[in-house]
């Protein structure tokens, strides 16, 4: 005898007819049943996406090609900053930080540099301008350090030159130190701080020089300097 509840009991192939939504879970589930009207409202709710996230999604996506932008020109200027370091040595030769090592290191040099008549052994490592180069100098058989080391009582030409004269002349500067320093036999003595972290101001000789200052004065490369304020070579340069 059908009743109201006929539903409830046709079989379970019956229930996965297209007459039927649903799956059948022991029971036949009919479209208006509450079951199938509560998974719709689930289905529903599940959709949903908050505005926030949205806005969120939204935001990243407009940001990666400004991401992508930023890296390509990033890995582009490092050749170029390559490039301007040979072509003008001294460019990016900005003294170290206070705290760096390299601070450290030259602090250590000049206290325990002993007497101010004991020559120290230098390894040159390269010219930084006319007046300063990088060394490794020998304070004992057991302690090493690198240094950046400015000739003292002299001045000489700026590489981050004010005018191509003054550009011209430390060039001319910065190849004549490196000649002087070529003849071998470094040393280094008198040495004290700098006014820069990361460098030592000490009296040079090489081999053939008994004062690498002098020399270069000689030459016409640098000029005296007993600190204080020092005056542009530009103006020097154009009188002449």
């Amino acid at each position: 005898m059908a009743t109201g509840n006929a539903k409830a009991s046709l079989p379970i192939s019956e229930a996965r007819s297209p007459g039927f939504k649903g799956m059948a879970l022991g029971f036949a589930v009919g479209p208006d049943s509450g079951l199938v009207r509560v998974m719709s409202r689930f289905g529903r709710m599940n959709a949903y996406r908050p505005p926030h996230r949205n806005r969120w999604r939204r935001g990243v996506a407009m940001a990666l090609p400004w991401v992508f932008i930023l890296c390509v020109a990033a890995g582009t200027m490092l050749p170029v900053r390559q490039w301007m370091h040979e072509l003008f040595p001294g460019w990016t030769d900005s003294p170290p930080a206070i705290d760096s090592q390299a601070a450290r290191d030259a602090e250590t040099v000049w206290r325990r540099a002993g007497s101010p008549e004991l020559r120290h052994p230098v390894d040159v490592i390269r010219t930084v301008d006319g007046d300063t180069f990088e060394g490794r100098v020998h304070l004992s058989p057991d302690l090493n350090l690198t240094t950046r080391i400015r000739l003292r009582g002299i001045d000489a030409p700026e590489l981050k030159a004010s005018c191509p004269q003054e550009l011209s002349m430390a060039e001319a500067a910065t190849a004549a130190l490196r000649t002087l320093l070529g003849e071998g036999d470094v040393r280094v003595f008198n040495i004290g701080p700098d006014k820069y972290p990361g460098r030592v101001v000490a009296d040079v000789t090489t081999r053939r020089s008994g004062s690498a200052a002098t020399a270069m004065i000689a030459t016409g490369h640098a000029r005296s300097y007993s600190g204080g304020h020092r005056s542009g070579w530009c103006a020097n340069a154009i009188a002449k």
